[in-house]
């Protein structure tokens, strides 16, 4: 969790965590096998029997833009589809 708090790298990890090899496999297989999921259910839970979540949404109608080559779907252009070769002898 101090990770994603801080937005710190796997490397840069507290040395009281231990090495960060194996916090990152830890939470990687944690991800996998739902434990992750199994634990963010049983607090939310909890918060809402005890009456501290807030089930309200807010829409916002912000539209945020991205730019062309921000995406990877495939883009039809109109124009013909030209083949990049190596000139000859050029390996």
């Amino acid at each position: 969790m101090w990770r994603y708090r801080t937005g710190s790298p796997w490397r840069d990890l507290p040395a009281e965590f231990g090495p960060w090899q194996t916090v990152w496999a830890r939470h990687r297989t944690w991800s996998e096998d739902g434990t992750w999921d199994r634990i963010h259910t049983m607090l939310m839970g909890q918060a809402d029997a005890a009456g501290r979540v807030d089930w309200s949404v807010n829409v916002d109608s912000t539209i945020n833009r991205a730019h062309q080559h921000g995406t990877n779907l495939p883009r039809d252009t109109g124009g013909a589809t030209e083949l990049q070769q190596s000139a000859p002898g050029v390996a």
